[in-house]
């Protein structure tokens, strides 16, 4: 245990050999001990009645020590001394595919390692153990449980990435913007549109165009009824609405087959990057100067250089104020995506930082990605990246909250919200959750005249000028059901209906400038105990700041 964490701080510091003497030293010690437990003394002690469970306990925990360090953190740490992490960023002639692909079996087996020894563990019964050796044993089966997943994870990407990142045969992917000014399920509506093509890890963003020049698809395209009645058939109908829905294999297969019909060529999967994402990735590449004369043009009045303080308000807020008209708007968008995307495409990326930009945009789901090849998207489906609502990607008691636009403009900037669970009790044997959601418009009180027209809506859908008007969808774990909606301390009518065996609640909120509401979703007939899970679509504000921290009233 001593030595764990100096292994931890070599690798992160990217002392391979450091790393790998440490190892040395760990397997030294764990060998020694697994040689202990095998002697005869201990084996006829382990038969003794009271002293040899905690014998065979000990026996075990040293036999699982060794394995995790012979089997796991020796071929793990071989692994880490084979990469070049200066290799492993984007951009012509300099990401080595070739070495994650001759790590993976490495990852694979380390994955295995951990994995069986955590089971032998959890196999022992603890109840009759001495304090003494029930306390490591379960802190033994608690790191090996995070490290099992984290393994897991690491396998599964060292085998698909390489193929993914276009090794062998280049890969094409529809690439969705979304803006989180206009609020969607995933994130926000993807008017700005183009085609990621990625030949050996080197990537060029190509086929650039907008959500409203592909035009209203009809007949729409299918999509199974469940959805079809929660968010009507427009998920099919326009490319702006693909993500009403927070079902992103849904999302991604519809862009595809919209992506498909319009352009006539299929592409092999979907990638989907929020505005907040960008600001992730330029703390990697630094700040982006704006070098394409048309982008410059349209954007004269913006600032020349992006950068990860700046992204965000440019691109959600001032470029409505400063280019009037809507077309132009989404050039902009798409040309400042593309030029942060030459940054990291330029090979001088630190990878490290972009690996970690990358990681954080995943977690808060800004970053989703589908693949058109079955057996890829069977794995991806099973990690947050796939955003999907339902199968082993989705906590037992997971709670989902998320936010579409219906204001038909650009006001979703200055929405700020709040999610957090009010109340879990349990009742007749049943749970009760109460998922609380706060919006407040904090747009300047004369946004109607203050404000650019198309960022306000101008009033077309009938919203005032300044208010916003936003579709709540609240879901629940499978089986449960949702019971009622409060607003602001009174009962309103509601939408109640299904989605993959999980309950669906619908309200809608109109707010003016200044104004606050707030819903509570109460859900009952849960049968899950675990502990409970809030996901949200991500909007300008740091995912941290929307979902705040429990706060349970019992039962009534």
């Amino acid at each position: 245990m001593s030595l764990l964490p100096d292994l931890k701080h070599q690798i992160a510091a990217n002392d391979a050999d450091g790393a790998a003497d440490t190892v040395g030293r760990l397997t030294r010690h764990t060998g020694l001990a697994r040689d202990a437990v095998n002697d005869p003394l201990w084996k006829a002690a382990s038969l003794v009645p009271w002293m040899g469970p905690n014998l065979q306990a000990g026996s075990e925990m040293a036999t699982s020590a060794d394995d995790v360090a012979r089997l796991g953190a020796t071929p793990l740490v071989n692994a880490f001394q084979s990469l070049n992490w200066e290799t492993l960023s984007p951009g012509p002639g300099t990401m080595n595919l070739a070495s994650i692909q001759a790590a993976a079996p490495s990852v694979k087996a380390a994955s295995h390692a951990v994995k069986e020894s955590s089971r032998r563990l959890q196999a022992i019964d603890s109840g009759q153990l001495l304090p003494q050796v029930s306390g490591p044993l379960r802190e033994a089966i608690g790191k090996l449980s995070d490290l099992n997943g984290d393994l897991e994870t690491a396998a599964d990407a060292a085998t698909l990435a390489p193929s993914m990142l276009g090794v062998d045969t280049p890969r094409r992917y529809l690439l969705l913007m979304q803006n989180n000014a206009e609020s969607r399920a995933t994130g926000g509506i993807p008017g700005a549109l183009a085609v990621l093509s990625v030949d050996k890890g080197n990537l060029t963003l190509e086929s650039q165009t907008s959500a409203t020049s592909l035009g209203a698809f009809m007949p729409p395209m299918p999509m199974d009824a469940e959805q079809k009645s929660i968010y009507t058939a427009r998920v099919g109908k326009f490319m702006q609405d693909v993500n009403l829905t927070p079902d992103f294999a849904t999302t991604a297969k519809t862009a595809n087959a919209m992506w498909e019909k319009s352009k006539g060529e299929r592409l092999d999967g979907v990638i989907s990057v929020d505005a907040v994402a960008l600001s992730f990735i330029l703390e990697a590449t630094g700040p982006v100067e704006i070098k394409d004369p048309t982008i410059q043009q349209i954007g004269s009045k913006l600032p020349a250089q992006l950068t990860e303080k700046n992204v965000v308000q440019t691109l959600l807020s001032d470029t409505y104020a400063k280019i009037t008209e809507p077309k132009l708007q989404d050039i902009y968008f798409a040309g400042a995506a593309k030029e942060i995307f030459g940054a990291v495409a330029s090979g001088n990326t630190d990878s490290k930082k972009l690996i970690a930009a990358l990681s954080r945009g995943v977690e808060e789901r800004r970053i989703l990605l589908w693949s058109g090849s079955s057996a890829e998207q069977s794995v991806i489906g099973t990690y947050p990246i796939g955003g999907m609502i339902s199968g082993t990607a989705i906590s037992p008691a997971q709670f989902g909250v998320y936010f579409n636009d219906g204001t038909g403009a650009k006001m979703d900037y200055w929405i700020k919200r709040s999610v957090q669970i009010v109340k879990d009790c349990t009742r007749d044997g049943y749970r009760e959750v109460s998922v609380r959601v706060t919006s407040t418009n904090t747009a300047p009180s004369d946004a109607a005249v203050s404000l650019p027209r198309y960022v306000t809506g101008d009033g077309e859908f009938g919203i005032p000028p300044g208010s916003v008007q936003t579709n709540i969808v609240a879901y629940g774990p499978v089986q449960s059901n949702i019971d009622t909606v409060v607003k602001d301390g009174g009962k309103i009518p509601f939408a109640a209906q299904r989605h993959s065996q999980r309950a669906v609640g619908t309200s809608t909120i109109q707010l003016a400038p200044g104004e606050s509401t707030v819903l509570d979703f109460n859900f009952g007939h849960i049968v899950q105990h675990a502990d409970p899970k809030l996901v949200v679509t991500p909007t300008t504000q740091a995912v941290k700041d929307v979902l705040q921290t429990s706060s349970s009233s019992p039962c009534e």
